[in-house]
């Protein structure tokens, strides 16, 4: 295996590209009609335009962050999104994050976990 793409549906990829590509920063990598790919830098995202579409009952996309600084940053960059929270040290995982939502209303976690010996 060389990677891998997680999918999901969305209602529009112009408002998708505008949230992953203008607002997170996340590069296009892959374009085929109704689908659109893109590169995280360790993993691809990718969403398929759909008239249907409906959001799944429970979803996270969730972005691993080099530390809390990072964490706390894009915080300061995002805490104006719809579903905005503040970060916090989860109460059942080893994990500081937040949580926003993208324009289908899928939640979108920005995360450090914290690895045994490590923060």
């Amino acid at each position: 295996m060389e990677s891998m793409v997680v999918f999901h549906r969305c209602r529009s990829l112009a408002a998708t590209d505008a949230f992953y590509i203008q607002q997170l920063g996340l590069k296009l990598w892959h374009t085929q009609p109704g689908c659109h790919i893109y590169d995280s830098g360790y993993g691809y995202l990718g969403f398929v335009e759909s008239v249907d579409f409906e959001l799944p009952a429970y979803s996270c996309i969730s972005f691993n962050c080099a530390d809390e600084a990072e964490v706390d940053a894009l915080y300061e960059k995002f805490k104006d999104m719809k579903g905005a929270s503040a970060p916090r040290r989860h109460p059942q995982f080893a994990v500081y994050s937040f949580f926003i939502q993208d324009p289908d209303g899928y939640t979108v976690e920005f995360q450090k976990i914290e690895k045994e010996g490590k923060q």
